[in-house]
Formats: C-alpha cells, sequence, structure tokens
C-alpha cells in the first residue's frame, strides 16, 4: 500500500478537505505515479456535490492528471521510472467488447472505469482521482506527455482536449469546413485551438461579448455574440458543424438552424435540464443531431502528440490544493480563463 495526501468531499454538500487515500500495491502491470498537476473539471465540481446520478463518498475527484512514475510493477514494459506520464478520465475497462477492441474504450459495454467516484473492475473497490499526491494505475491506461508540453498546462488536454479532439477528427473537421464552437470556456477555448490547427474555419458563438477578443487570439476567424440564434437570420445554414459546450440550455432548434444541410450538432455540454428539439428541425436540412464522449487511448495519445506537434495547451490559472473550494466557487460563477490546474507541490510541503 502506499499512503497518498489527497482532499476528498466526505459526503454530499460538504466543502473538501484533506484526507488520505490508501492506493493499492503495485500489481504486475501497475504504475505509481507522483501527481506534479491535476487539472480541475466543471464535472469535478458537479459530482462532489452530489448533482449528478450516484455519487460514491468519500470522494477524491480529478481526472486530469499528469505526473511522474515513482514506482513500476514487475511486468511493466510500457513505461520507466522517471517518465513523465497523463492520466485521464477512465483508469480500466472490461478490455473485451467490441468497443474496448477498437480502441473506444469510453464506450465500453460494460462500462468503463472512471478516475473517481466508480467502482474497480471487482464491482467492490471505489476508485479515487488526481486531487492526491499520488495515484496508481495500469500502464494500459497511461499516456506519455511528450517534453514540448508544458505540464501543467497540458493536465487540462486529458479531459477537455480529448473532448475536443474526439468529434473534431470523428467528422473529419479540416479545410473546407465551417465550424462553430457553442461557448468559450474551458472545453470550448481548447476546441477552438485544435479545430485551427486542423485547418477548419472557425466561429465561436457565445453570449459574452467582452469574450470576442479572446476568441480572436485563441484562434477563431469569426465571433458571433448571440443568445437568440433565431433571430441571426445571416448564421442560418453557415455551419458544417457545431460543438454544443455550454450547460445551460439553448434552444436547439434554432441552434440547429445554424447548420447546412448534412450539417451535425454535436453535444458535449450537459445540461442539468432536459432540452428538446423538433424533428422537423433536423429533417428539413438531413441535419444530424449527436453526442460524443472521450477518444479511446490510442486517441488520446494521437491528440497529445498532435498538441505538442501544433503547439497547443491549455490556458490555466495555476493554484493551491488548499484553495480548491474557493475554486469551485469561481467555477460556478465562470470567473476562471479558462482552467484551473492544482500544483500539488502544496500538498507534499
Amino acid at each position: 500500500m502506499y499512503l497518498a495526501q489527497a482532499f476528498a468531499a466526505q459526503r454530499r454538500g460538504e466543502a473538501l478537505s484533506p484526507w488520505q487515500v490508501e492506493r493499492r500495491a503495485l500489481r504486475p502491470h501497475d504504475v505509481l505515479i507522483e501527481i506534479d498537476f491535476c487539472g480541475v473539471c466543471h464535472s469535478d465540481l458537479h459530482q462532489a456535490r452530489g448533482e449528478w446520478g450516484r455519487q460514491l463518498f468519500p470522494m477524491v475527484p480529478g481526472h486530469e492528471i499528469v505526473g511522474r512514475v515513482l514506482r513500476a510493477g514487475t511486468a511493466v514494459s510500457r513505461r520507466r521510472v522517471g517518465e513523465r506520464v497523463g492520466v485521464g478520465c477512465y483508469v480500466d475497462s472490461c478490455r473485451r467488447c467490441e468497443s474496448c477492441l477498437q480502441g473506444l474504450e469510453p464506450y465500453c459495454a460494460q462500462g468503463m472505469t472512471a478516475t473517481y467516484n466508480s467502482l474497480e473492475r471487482d464491482g467492490l473497490t471505489p476508485s479515487y482521482g488526481g486531487y492526491a499526491t499520488a495515484i496508481v494505475v495500469d500502464e494500459a491506461f497511461t499516456l506519455a506527455i511528450p517534453e514540448a508540453l508544458p505540464p501543467d498546462a497540458a493536465a487540462p488536454l486529458l479531459c477537455a482536449g480529448i473532448t475536443m479532439y474526439s468529434p473534431l477528427r470523428h467528422w473529419k473537421a479540416g479545410p473546407g469546413m465551417h465550424v462553430a464552437v457553442l461557448g468559450l470556456g474551458g472545453l470550448g477555448h481548447i476546441g477552438v485551438k485544435i479545430a485551427r490547427a486542423l485547418g477548419a474555419e472557425v466561429s465561436v458563438l457565445s453570449h459574452s461579448a467582452h469574450k470576442e477578443q479572446d476568441a480572436l487570439r485563441l484562434g477563431a476567424h469569426a465571433f458571433h455574440c448571440a443568445s437568440d440564434f433565431a433571430a441571426q437570420t445571416h448564421l442560418r445554414g453557415a455551419f458544417d458543424l457545431i460543438l454544443h459546450t455550454v450547460s445551460s440550455r439553448v434552444d436547439l432548434d434554432a441552434l440547429a438552424g445554424l447548420l447546412r444541410r448534412d450539417g451535425t450538432l454535436v453535444m458535449l455540454g450537459i445540461s442539468p435540464e432536459p432540452q428538446g428539439l423538433r424533428a422537423f428541425s433536423l429533417i428539413s436540412q438531413r441535419r444530424s443531431l449527436a453526442g460524443s464522449t472521450l477518444g479511446g487511448i490510442a486517441q488520446i495519445q494521437e491528440m497529445l502528440d498532435f498538441c505538442a506537434q501544433h503547439g497547443i495547451s491549455c490556458d490555466i490559472e495555476r493554484i493551491r490544493m488548499q484553495d480548491i473550494n474557493e475554486a469551485f466557487e469561481r467555477l460556478q460563477r465562470g470567473d476562471v480563463r479558462y482552467r484551473f490546474v492544482i500544483d500539488m507541490a502544496s500538498l507534499r510541503a
């Protein structure tokens, strides 16, 4: 066993506080990772506060992890001690179903094992995430962090980055395609960078006029400030692909109207309330409504290498672990540009 210092929510609705996590003894293919940085995802806030479905408490959030291998199991072959590695949103899957065999582990027929708020494959042992000084993970679910990427700004790529990269690749974003990113937050800002690097024509749709300069700085070709998409007659039929990244309620019928024939609206943000869409909004121009989650391990590595090649990382604000509850409050208000990252040195001091 390895005892790691951590911050945890002990019960639903409680603030995070110091705790200790017993990490399992190394199995043959496991690595012990000393965590240097962990990004703060909006889903961390929702789950720690018990706002999404089933929650397991005590809960140690965190699934955007970057650190170095401290120890390696006897059969480890992909990683070496001292190597900089990452851990994303999941740490295991059944490895046998059709999705897993195709490298699509997040779509595992038996359900992936999330990095936290989940159960290990034994169905009994809770998983605890990266708001901690160390974690033990099977080497097959670790990623190599390219040296060209700053480790702190690379951490959010393991969730936000792949959440945007996967649909952009699946729907073949590239030269000649007009892509709109709805929302310029933790997801949207990195989506703009990746879509631009892929060669697409990129627009940002936002209700916040003050974000226009940031959108253009990040690589957007155009910025459209609007909350009433039905009124944006000049944008009707303008886009091949719209990436919906916000968690607030949106008029999906009006948003779908901005798509060209055969265009696709991809849902990435999760609204706390149901949202409706009339069939005619899709039928009239053979449009599609789709959803997307994370990419598989191989695609996450592809994304990291792509970002290193193109000089892409997240815009971050580094915080101490002890400031996580204040960061959650700021995140709730949208007061971050664009991702908090925890420096775990603050827990080891």
